[in-house]
C-alpha cells in the first residue's frame, strides 16, 4: 500500500510574464526551486520522491542557439546528489516565451526528516530571461 509522506510546492511566479529574472552567467546554475520534505516515516528502500515543474523562458532578439539545463539535486547546493537532469535547446525562431516542463523521481530516497531538494537552471549563453510562470511540485510516498 502506498502512503503519502509529504507534498510541497515551490512557486516563484503564478502567471505569465510576472517575473523578469535574467540568467546572467553562462553555465552557472541558478536556483529556481527549493523544498524540504519529511521522509522520516517512510519504509527503508521503498521511499520515492516525485517532482514535476514548469519554467518559462524568453530569449533575446538575434540570440544564437542556447541550451538550457535543468538539474534536480537532493541537497541544498550543486554538490548534493544529482537525481535528475534534462537539457533542451531553445527555439531561436520563436519570438515569444518558451515553456519547459519536466518530471522525474528519486527512488530509494533517505528516510530522514528535512531532506532538501533543489532545482537549478543554467543556460549556455547569456540573453535568456525567466519570465514565469515558474512552479515545481514535490511529492514523497512510501510503500508498505
Amino acid at each position: 500500500m502506498t502512503r503519502l509522506l509529504d507534498s510541497k510546492t515551490s512557486q516563484n511566479a503564478s502567471y505569465a510574464n510576472s517575473i523578469s529574472i535574467p540568467i546572467i552567467l553562462i553555465s552557472l546554475p541558478q536556483i529556481i526551486a527549493q523544498q524540504t520534505l519529511n521522509l522520516s516515516t517512510g519504509a527503508a528502500n521503498f521511499t520515492t520522491v516525485s517532482f514535476s515543474g514548469t519554467v518559462v523562458l524568453q530569449v533575446g532578439p538575434q540570440q544564437p542557439a542556447t541550451n538550457i539545463l535543468i538539474t534536480v539535486i537532493r541537497g541544498l547546493t550543486t554538490s548534493g546528489v544529482s537525481v535528475f537532469s534534462a537539457s533542451r535547446n531553445l527555439n531561436i525562431n520563436l519570438l515569444g516565451p518558451q515553456v519547459i516542463s519536466f518530471s522525474g523521481s528519486d527512488f530509494n530516497a533517505p528516510n530522514t526528516a528535512n531532506v532538501a531538494y533543489t532545482v537549478f537552471i543554467q543556460a549556455s549563453l547569456v540573453g535568456v530571461t525567466r519570465v514565469g510562470p515558474e512552479s515545481v511540485n514535490f511529492t514523497a510516498v512510501s510503500e508498505v
